[in-house]
């Protein structure tokens, strides 16, 4: 099972979830270490960002692994409150770090995949509202255009945004992250100036015409499956595609937000605040790539309690529970590598095969000590089938004419997971928190070692 020539294999990770460093350095607070300061209690262990996995001090040992696999390529984010801790002046020491890090992957063959925001808001800007003002807009635009000047010569691919809907989702529909807020309509607002933020920063990227740049937005998609067939499980399963999938992936790919979604947003009184231009921007600046986050997929009936207008998405789709799923029991989390394969034929036949790449994969798992061999490696097996399984789907869906150009395994090392610490492991290389943050690849990494080396796997 051989992938095409000149595919990306690599790995993904963000700033906030493996820099460390996260008060020194010239950097500011983000929401993270603001949130964690105010309510350590919410967060696993005590766990916070302050150290994480220390890349700011072992960033050049990562990359010489990276390489040691194989990797031809890797994406992470830079932190908007290091590099402007204030929204207006550079950290010349973040430009020198970030500038270091880039270079490192480049001389090791390795292209940085850099991301600008990764859910770390800055404290600062959260004191004005967040994202539900404004003013968060032309701050992510102007941030954007640093970012691109300060390092448009060592990077050719960017990407805005990973996961917008995440953050909107859980910090202002279900209260999982700051600032736990739970109004759909709220969402709604926050969700748009997300997108228009996304828009700007590509109207700059344009502007600024990096040689052979291209730029892209990383989306988590999670493919919606109705229970049945009947009219009012079709329609949640509509309800649920338009909002958690169409809301970005249409616009930021066909430069228009679906009608039916400004239908669905009228009905329930939730269509955002918009000023005049806001459209012909969208329309203006569509992405060169998509990266594409799949991890599980979404199953939806008719809700038991629908409403009109909704005051939450239960109201319009409910999940179910398919009584033939397989569970990752250390999330909860359905594996249905199959997906991967809509996923592929959703974009060679509804995006008009726009380049796109799995921009995140990955299995987290407690407790991975145990499973220690003799060898001293991580033997885990279960991280492994998953790649495979998934990389099956994925193929075939490149074989029956998609568009994808990579795929990125989540993450490298072990990373700081938000709320859930180090609970769950992820990584192709394991970290020693009690020993100087210490790497140990994983029998995956070697795995994936093998991979890369046969651009697949029988």
């Amino acid at each position: 099972m051989l992938f095409p020539k000149n595919f990306l294999w690599g790995a993904a990770a963000s700033a906030p979830q493996t820099e460390g460093h996260s008060s020194t350095n010239g950097k500011s607070p983000s929401i993270w270490d603001k949130w964690f300061e105010l309510a350590p209690d919410k967060f696993y262990q005590h766990q916070g960002p302050e150290n994480t996995s220390d890349v700011y001090d072992l960033y050049l040992e990562d990359v010489e692994n990276m390489a040691k696999l194989g990797l031809n390529s890797y994406r992470t984010s830079i932190a908007w409150t290091r590099l402007m801790p204030d929204g207006v002046h550079v950290n010349p020491e973040a430009v020198t770090f970030y500038r270091q890090y880039f270079q490192a992957l480049r001389d090791h063959g390795i292209e940085p995949i850099i991301n600008l925001f990764h859910f770390d808001l800055p404290w600062w800007l959260m004191a004005k509202g967040g994202w539900e003002s404004r003013q968060s807009v032309t701050k992510f635009a102007d941030y954007a255009q640093v970012a691109f000047e300060q390092f448009g010569d060592l990077v050719q691919r960017w990407v805005t945004f990973n996961e917008p809907l995440v953050q909107v989702k859980a910090g202002y529909l279900y209260g999982f992250h700051y600032p736990a807020v739970v109004n759909f309509r709220k969402a709604v607002q926050v969700g748009y100036h997300m997108l228009l933020a996304h828009t700007l920063a590509v109207q700059a990227f344009r502007e600024i015409a990096i040689p052979n740049g291209t730029i892209g937005i990383i989306l988590d998609v999670t493919p919606v499956y109705a229970k049945t067939t009947a009219p009012a499980d079709l329609q949640a399963q509509q309800a649920a595609d338009l909002l958690n999938i169409r809301s970005f992936l249409d616009p930021v790919v066909l430069g228009q937000v679906p009608d039916q979604l400004l239908e669905l947003l009228a009905t329930n009184e939730l269509t955002p605040t918009t000023l005049s231009g806001d459209g012909a921007a969208i329309a203006e600046n569509t992405v060169d790539f998509i990266g594409l986050n799949y991890y599980r997929p979404k199953r939806v009936q008719a809700p038991k309690k629908p409403a009109t207008p909704a005051q939450m998405p239960n109201e319009l789709y409910e999940d179910y529970e398919w009584p033939d799923r397989r569970i990752n029991q250390y999330r909860g989390w359905e594996i249905y590598p199959e997906a991967l394969y809509d996923v592929a034929l959703m974009m060679r036949d509804e995006y008009g095969n726009i380049p796109w790449f799995v921009s995140e994969n990955g299995m987290g798992v407690a407790d991975e000590a145990r499973f220690k061999d003799a060898s001293g490696h991580i033997n885990d097996q279960y991280r492994i089938d998953f790649m495979k399984e998934h990389l099956t789907y994925l193929h075939k869906g490149i074989a029956a004419g998609s568009n994808c150009f990579g795929y990125h395994v989540w993450t490298f090392v072990d990373c700081w997971s938000w709320l859930n610490g180090y609970h769950n492991r992820y990584g192709l290389y394991s970290v020693d928190l009690d020993n100087h943050y210490q790497r140990q690849v994983k029998q995956s990494g070697l795995w994936f070692k093998e991979l890369i080396a046969n651009n697949g796997f029988e």
